[in-house]
């Protein structure tokens, strides 16, 4: 019989289960985060997807152990591996976010560049692994079910929300940058044709005829390929701008001012667009819950080399754009240099197919979200699993929403500054330190609390201010003008 037991794979492709380490006793109990940090303790629901309840009192409730041993072997040989939950992770981190890297240090400073990458990453990786820890404390399966299960029904609708918005925004932001790259890409290839090739045309085909149909995807791991080839895009559009920076005309580069080697007021708006580059906290416990033999162990490991990568990326994009183009820097780098350099125009298309990979994604995460507004006040172990009717309805009304927004503005710039104060701050530096503090608060001193409370503050700081200048810039200067692509 099974009684409340979490169980764990021994062996990566063999499958054998043994009783998981469950010597620890939740909210008010002696776990801290250095002590489940060396445990595999996986929360019943996830590996028990088809029980309907942990406690079986009759013969007549038994299940079959074989049958039961050989579906969740099945089911484990179907995730990922941890190097494609690697891709994953990585690719839902260098987004959107990165190629506004050079505006953010634009808005930091140099030196306030610095600071701000090492100390978001650290954060980053600090709280993403924080999200699995309370997810094992609580015994849950997704973010917002242990926001409810911390912080009542008020918890779970607010990250709901936070979830829903930052999703929503990055898929804006990856059709706004979808009209920036492709036009350009097209017309250098068919010149004779260039009236065809408007941004909003664009936005349309390739958002219907491509992410679209990827969006219809239910498994995430599913995904971890084209994740793997849209890194390899980053990678190339990074080069590309090293490459071509220099040798840019000189009418294209603006001027550099001695106090932007220092920190700059206007330093938050730099750090909510780092945020919304580094935040991938709404996808995480899809990315751990795909993993094969999933356990924090195999997961901190992902999230560090994750994280190292991702900041050697921003610090490249970031600096090197920024040190190319000056105040004359762009929320999209690539609309700094001219449309008919080829080079580019390559960097563009490469940028372009990363957002066909990363918006079903953001899809993914949003569709849960909207799932779980419409089953609110259902209590179930396992998440509520869509028809296939309700399935294609609101993965397409997502689509549309969010790619008819894109073809109003262009404004890339403020969008990323805007959702990464608001949302990116909640989810990444407000709620999981918070939360966790609810669950094992009671066993920890007020000096081992001191990263939960200077991480909860940072996130109310990077909201309220962030949030105000930008606002506040956007109503005194003009939008970028480049929608004419």
């Amino acid at each position: 019989m099974l009684q409340d037991k979490s169980y764990k794979l021994t062996n990566e492709n063999s499958f054998e289960l043994e009783p998981a380490d469950n010597n620890f006793t939740g909210i008010g109990g002696s776990a801290d985060f250095e002590e489940l940090e060396e445990r595999d303790i996986n929360p019943p629901s996830a590996l028990l997807p088809n029980k309907s309840s942990p406690d079986v009192e009759n013969d007549e409730e038994t299940i079959d152990n074989d049958n039961f041993i050989q579906n969740i072997t099945n089911e484990n040989l179907r995730k990922s591996t941890l190097f494609m939950a690697f891709m994953n992770m990585t690719n839902s981190i260098l987004g959107a976010g990165v190629i506004g890297l050079p505006l953010a240090i634009r808005n930091t400073g140099l030196i306030g560049g610095v600071l701000a990458i090492i100390m978001l990453t650290l954060l980053v990786d600090w709280t993403l692994r924080l999200i699995v820890i309370n997810l094992k404390l609580s015994s849950k399966t997704t973010y917002q079910d242990f926001v409810e299960y911390t912080l009542g029904k008020w918890g779970k609708f607010l990250i709901l929300i936070s979830n829903g918005l930052f999703a929503v925004g990055g898929c804006i932001g990856f059709c706004i940058i979808i009209g920036d790259t492709i036009p350009h890409v097209l017309r250098a290839f068919f010149p004779d044709h260039s009236e065809w090739f408007h941004r909003n045309i664009i936005i349309v085909l390739v958002t219907v005829f491509i992410s679209y149909p990827l969006s219809l995807n239910r498994d995430i791991s599913k995904l971890s390929n084209t994740s793997f080839l849209a890194i390899i895009s980053m990678l190339v559009i990074i080069f590309m701008v090293l490459l071509r920076g220099p040798v840019t005309a000189d009418s294209y580069k603006g001027s550099f001012s001695n106090s932007s080697i220092f920190i700059l007021p206007s330093f938050f708006q730099g750090v909510s667009v780092i945020s919304f580059a580094l935040v991938c906290h709404h996808n995480t416990s899809f990315i751990y819950f795909s993993i094969r033999n999933p356990s924090l162990k195999r997961f901190n490991r992902m999230t560090h080399i994750s994280c190292f990568v991702s900041m050697i990326a921003l610090f490249i994009m970031g600096f090197s754009g920024f040190g190319i183009f000056k105040d004359k820097t762009k929320g999209n780098i690539l609309n700094n240099f001219p449309s008919n350099d080829n080079y580019i125009n390559v960097a563009r298309f490469c940028f372009g197919f990363n957002m066909l990979t990363t918006f079903p994604l953001e899809v993914f995460v949003l569709r849960d979200v909207i799932r779980d507004l419409l089953y609110f006040n259902v209590h179930s172990d396992t998440p509520v699993e869509l028809s296939s009717m309700l399935h294609f309805t609101v993965t397409t009304i997502i689509v549309l929403i969010t790619m008819g927004i894109s073809l109003t503005t262009c404004n890339l710039g403020a969008l990323l500054e805007l959702v990464g104060a608001t949302t990116a701050s909640l989810m990444a530096y407000i709620l999981p330190p918070y939360c966790n503090l609810k669950l094992i608060g009671n066993n920890k001193t007020l000096w081992e609390k001191k990263r939960h409370y200077f991480c909860i503050f940072f996130g109310f700081a990077v909201l309220i201010i962030s949030t105000t200048q930008t606002i506040i810039s956007a109503i005194k200067s003009s939008e970028e003008k480049h929608c004419i692509v």
